[in-house]
This record gives structure tokens, C-alpha cells and sequence, in this order.
């Protein structure tokens, strides 16, 4: 899925229409008692934060979505249907939090209590306009401290017809949102046939939250998990670590960002990377290699730290939910000792393979108990690097034919986010980075001579 914004999914004019909660719904959810189920770490970490910087007077939209095509008359009426029933499959988005006394308190919403509110907006001719009402109907609607947090809309022409829908972090991840697409395409083509909506039950992220949480409550300020992320924080003075280039940030805090991608290699040189990387452990541990030359190359750091994400789906029971399912592994580099790409390939696959168990244990929770070790400059807490083959997912091989793109919300960070995406058309890199000059030069400048990393390897 190519990863991108509201502003370069390909927006069109055509008569808006919109799907939330109903009235009745979210009516239902005031009076429910608690829920006994705890928030997952990682929601807990992100509410509070974004609630921290609201109480600072900043408005921080942090939703994820996704846009992709029906082509033909649409039949709205099926969507509606499409929609709704996609909706009761995922218990996360009819679940939410009250503040208690400083205290996240979950409440959630019966099935049988879940109905959709259809509404036309209106005809919007021109796509300018249209795309900035999508982006503040968005922030607005599917914004953290609200609940619901997630709307669905869509365009409607006379030869197809666009689909969005937006959900705030707390309850998708990237990989919730690729499998979006062809789920709600097969439930569409079932409504207009009449056909029963028979998608198989998929576990509760709610579940997985207090499943998880109950595990990670288990271990105390000397676990070995624990141990390993003080070590790796202490030697990047205190902090977790930025992307080591320079730029250009002269503040501390939140920083204006703006969001970089493209595709870049096609799909014969992708191919050709990952099987000069596989005897390694394939194209993460290649590109996590590369970018530890690149930036070693760019700003001369003797060792290359980063935080890489890795999915916690670790049974079948969680492989087609939909939540936040994503850990953190920290991985260290020493460059002057690997200086060539081959020693870079073994040593990253080294560090994955030790340092691999400790995103069983959510980051939060370690964070929380190194206390007074950790100090936190930033909600943004670290630099990314994240690499996703996306081939295997159902529908993929349709995502350009139905212009299929994965949304993200860019406003404001210190820290650079960088996505790789395998599609079957190449590879596709995104980035989010601090609005600067010099950080734009710099991560242009790291996205081609990681194009050059890449192309080294095609014989």
C-alpha cells in the first residue's frame, strides 16, 4: 500500500457522503459501566500524550485511514450495509475510555446497540476544496480524546465512486488498514447480490489488550527486557534515539512536519535486494543495513542506533483484527566496525536476533519502570525505521487498479518516521520529517543513496 496523505491520494470532485455512530449509539454508551478490560500500553502511552499536549494548547490529530476506489454506479445503500457490518467485526471501535481521577477507564458498546448514521454533505466540484474538507472533517471526527474516534466517507461520481475512512492511532496500525481495501470490497459485492455477509469472527483487540497488559504487568524494574532498554537509552544520554542527521531543529518539542515519498525501485530491483539479503535475513535487515552506512555516511555518527517496530500478532487468532498490534525493538550498529555493506547485513541481523524477544514486552511499560533513568524530551519518542512486505496481503495486487492508498495525519514531532513498503510494483518509502530546510535536503539525500545501497546489490 502506498503510504501517503489526504493531499496526494489522487482526490476527485463528487458528492460527499459520510457514515459515523449514530445518535442512538453513542447515546447507548453513556450510561454503560466499565469495562474490566484494561487499555493496551501502547493506548494508554498515546491518549495520555495527546492529551498532555492538549492541555498545552496544541490540537494534535494523530489519525491513520485508508482510500481506495469502487469502480461503477455505486449502490449506497450496500455500503451502508458493507460498512456497518465491517464495523460489528471489531470490537475496538465500538469500545472507548473515560478519564477517571487521572485514570483511563474502558466502556464498550454492545454489538446489537451499534448502528451506523448515514448523511450526504453535499457536491463539492473542485478537489482543493473537497480534500480540506476531508482533512478537518477528519481531525475532527476521528480525533484521540473523542469518542467515537473514526469516521468512513465516500465520493460519489457516476463511474465509481472513492472511499475514505479514518481512525485514530489507538485502534488500527498499518497493517489494519492494508487489509481494509478488499474486506470492505467483498462485503460490498455481497450486499449487492443479497448474499449473508459470511466473514469469518476475527479476535478482539480488546482481548489481545488485556491479555498483553496482564503479561507485561508481570515484570519488575530488574527484568532482563528492562535491562537491555536502560543499557541502550543510557547510551544515547538519556533519550531514545532521533535520526541521526542533522536537522535543522533549533527548539525543543513539537516541530511544523511534512511528509516525503515515492517509489524507490521497481519491483525487478526490489526482488534482486531481497535475494542478495536473504542468506541475512532479507530486506529489513538490507535496509536497516544501507541506512546505517547512509547516515553514518551523511552525519558521521560512530554507531547507528534505532527503535524497530515489529508486529505482536504472534498467534492466528489476532491476524485479521484490527488494533494496534506493534512492539519495539532497540538495534545498535557500530558502523567504523561494519563499514562495508556485507558487515552491516550481519551485523543488524545479529541485533534482530538477540534483541527480538524484547518487543514482547510493550516499550511503555519498560519506560514506565526505568522512572527517573528515562527522561522524556518529546511525546515524540523516537526515530523509526519500518519495513513492511505488503505483496501477501488480500487485494494488493488490485491497489493500483483501484487506487488504493494507506493516509496519515502529518502535523507536528521532532523525530523522523521512515516506511518502507514492498509492493508488487517496487519499493515505496515515506517519511515524515521536521519542516526544515536542512532536514529536507538531508533526508533527500538519504533516500537516494539508499536507492544506490540498493541498486549496488542487482547483478
Amino acid at each position: 500500500m502506498r503510504m501517503t496523505d489526504i493531499q496526494r491520494c489522487e482526490v476527485r470532485p463528487g458528492r460527499l457522503v459520510e457514515w459515523t455512530l449514530s445518535p442512538a449509539t453513542v447515546a447507548a454508551a453513556t450510561g454503560l459501566p466499565e469495562d474490566s478490560r484494561p487499555p493496551a500500553y501502547v493506548q494508554e502511552s498515546h491518549l495520555r500524550t495527546v492529551r498532555s499536549v492538549r492541555e498545552d494548547g496544541l490540537f494534535l490529530p494523530t489519525w491513520l485511514g485508508t482510500a481506495f476506489d469502487i469502480p461503477g454506479p455505486v449502490d449506497l445503500d450496500a455500503l451502508h450495509e458493507a460498512l456497518h457490518g465491517w464495523t460489528l467485526r471489531h470490537e475496538t471501535l465500538r469500545s472507548g475510555f473515560r478519564w477517571s481521577d487521572g485514570a483511563m477507564r474502558r466502556f464498550t458498546v454492545d454489538a446489537e446497540t451499534v448502528s451506523l448514521q448515514r448523511a450526504v454533505v453535499g457536491d463539492f466540484p473542485a478537489a482543493p476544496e473537497l480534500v480540506q474538507h476531508l482533512q478537518d472533517r477528519f481531525d475532527a471526527a476521528a480525533y484521540a480524546l473523542r469518542w467515537p474516534n473514526f469516521i468512513y466517507a465516500a465520493v460519489v461520481r457516476d463511474d465509481c465512486t472513492s472511499v475514505y475512512m479514518a481512525f485514530d492511532h489507538s485502534n488500527v496500525d498499518g497493517y489494519s488498514i492494508m487489509r481494509i481495501p478488499a474486506e470492505i470490497h467483498d462485503l460490498y459485492a455481497a450486499a449487492v447480490e443479497g448474499l449473508p455477509m459470511e466473514e469469518p469472527p476475527v479476535g478482539s483487540y480488546v482481548d489481545f489488550c488485556e491479555i498483553e497488559r496482564e503479561r507485561a504487568d508481570r515484570i519488575d524494574d530488574d527484568h532482563v527486557i528492562v535491562a537491555r532498554w536502560r543499557e541502550f537509552i543510557n547510551r544515547c544520554d538519556g533519550q531514545l534515539p532521533n535520526f541521526p542527521v542533522e536537522l535543522g531543529i533549533d527548539t525543543d518539542g513539537l516541530q511544523p512536519q511534512k511528509l516525503m515519498r515515492e517509489m524507490i525501485v521497481d519491483a525487478d530491483t526490489a526482488a534482486a535486494f531481497e535475494a542478495y539479503c536473504r542468506p541475512y535475513g532479507g530486506s529489513l535487515v538490507g535496509v536497516l543495513a544501507a541506512t546505517s552506512l547512509v547516515v553514518h555516511e551523511l552525519g558521521g555518527e560512530p554507531v547507528y542506533r534505532t527503535v524497530v517496530p515489529f508486529h505482536t500478532r504472534d498467534t492466528t487468532q489476532w491476524s485479521d483484527s484490527v488494533g494496534w498490534f506493534v512492539g519495539a525493538v532497540p538495534i545498535e550498529v557500530p558502523v567504523t566496525a561494519a563499514p562495508d555493506f556485507v558487515s552491516a547485513l550481519k551485523t543488524v541481523r545479529a541485533e534482530l536476533r538477540t534483541n527480538r524477544p524484547l518487543a514482547r514486552i510493550p516499550l511503555a511499560r519498560a519506560l514506565d519502570l526505568l522512572g527517573s533513568d528515562f527522561r522524556p524530551t518529546s511525546p515524540d519518542l523516537y526515530s523509526v525505521v519500518s519495513f513492511l512486505d505488503a505483496r501477501g496481503v488480500p487485494g494488493s495486487a488490485r491497489w493500483t487498479e483501484r487506487k488504493v492508498y494507506g493516509l496519515g495525519r502529518v502535523t507536528y514531532g521532532d523525530k523522523v518516521y521512515v516506511w518502507f513498503n514492498r509492493l508488487h510494483e517496487g519499493l515505496w518509502f515515506t517519511c515524515r520529517y521536521p519542516d526544515t530546510d536542512i532536514a529536507y535536503k538531508n533526508m533527500r539525500l538519504y533516500m537516494e543513496r539508499l536507492r544506490d545501497v540498493i541498486a549496488s546489490t542487482v547483478s
